[in-house]
């Protein structure tokens, strides 16, 4: 080969392997916010049930422990029986959305505002909420030498984990109610919304380019450990100090061709929640062994150990904070008023609850038919 084609061939070569990463950043991105590839427990004995497999997937949260837990400790494999269980992990709800939306999952754990966001905008078809999981676990957390008070708020660089997200909207409801505006699509205004991935956010801190969050744990802890301060705890803000921050969502077509597994499902979450609830130190330690193994490290206690008791464990997903929240993202101006009729199919959980012994929960009239 000539000079020139080898050096032309070599120049190419170089390029092509500069260009690579972001490449393989771009494929990733596409993963729909996977963080970890995607594992199959092997498959209890017992029958299989009416799918060969299930597609769960969750985030890497503190606020989703009754999926690291039920997942670390076989409880929803045990259920499944000879079904096997595969899991993927997300970052934030508006990717788990389009993954369900994909049909790349089959079940997902998700926050409220995603949750209504998928429902409206396939016009009703894509998804049901069917069942809680968890209420509370996020806080506004901020730099003491910044802010000393809510109204120091106003003018700092707050972050949220993702445009449109729940935390993201109930940020900018609570500013809203402070007489601050802000634009929803930009995050500008009175208040910068800086929309910041959890797992970018501690940097974030420590460099200053956020003057503090609003995040769920445990990356309000973590901020912490770096020397932020909680300023607002969000369940004060709510009834009951109760407000849904996990639901259980399954793609509409699965739960009418599987809804043997889908109870299966509940029923493994129901009683991963009730052994939380009775072995809270066991749990919070299966939580973190998760955790590891999903991130390659452990929280460190001074993050866990604050976070953890903020976090209540339910199954009723406490729909009525639901339709509350759907009310915020619209007076925000990131939603239009949503029809929310028949987001809730709550049959499955009931006919499990009442075989626990336990008592029904309600849908707050948005129930399927």
């Amino acid at each position: 080969m000539p000079t020139t084609s080898r050096t032309t061939a070599l120049r190419r070569g170089l390029a092509a392997a500069a260009a690579l990463p972001l490449l393989i950043g771009a494929l990733a991105s596409c993963g729909y916010g996977s963080q970890a590839p995607e594992e199959t427990q092997v498959a209890a004995k017992g029958e299989k049930l009416s799918a060969d497999q299930v597609r769960l997937g969750y985030f890497p949260n503190l606020t989703h422990a009754t999926a690291l837990v039920g997942h670390q400790e076989g409880i929803f494999q045990k259920e499944l029986g000879g079904t096997q269980l595969q899991v993927s992990t997300f970052n934030a709800g508006p990717s788990a959305i389009e993954a369900l939306n994909a049909d790349s999952i089959d079940i997902g754990f998700i926050g409220p505002s995603p949750a209504i966001n998928g429902y409206t905008k396939s016009k009703g078809k894509n998804l049901r909420i069917v069942g809680g999981a968890a209420s509370g676990g996020v806080k506004l957390v901020v730099d003491p030498d910044k802010i000393k008070s809510v109204a120091d708020v106003k003018g700092k660089r707050i972050a949220t984990p993702q445009h449109g997200n729940t935390q993201d909207v109930a940020f900018l409801n609570w500013a809203s109610e402070q007489g601050w505006k802000v634009d929803p699509q930009s995050g500008k205004g009175d208040v910068s919304v800086v929309r910041t991935d959890n797992k970018v956010a501690p940097d974030a801190y420590k460099s200053g380019s956020i003057d503090g969050a609003w995040v769920p744990e445990p990356t309000a802890s973590k901020l912490v450990s770096e020397g932020a301060k909680v300023l607002l705890d969000e369940s004060s803000l709510w009834p009951d100090q109760k407000f849904v921050i996990t639901n259980i969502i399954v793609s509409q077509r699965f739960l009418e061709e599987h809804p043997d597994v889908v109870e299966a499902v509940l029923r493994g979450s129901v009683r991963t929640n009730a052994w939380i609830n009775a072995n809270p130190d066991k749990a919070k330690a299966s939580a973190n062994a998760k955790l590891k193994a999903l991130t390659g490290k452990p929280l460190a206690d001074k993050v866990i150990d604050p976070a953890w008791p903020s976090i209540r464990f339910t199954d009723d997903p406490l729909a009525a904070t639901l339709k509350a929240q759907a009310d915020h993202a619209v007076k925000a101006g990131l939603l239009e008023k949503p029809d929310l009729d028949g987001i809730y199919d709550l049959k499955p959980l009931n006919k499990v609850l009442k075989a626990e012994g336990r008592p029904s929960v309600a849908d707050a009239g948005l129930g399927a038919e």
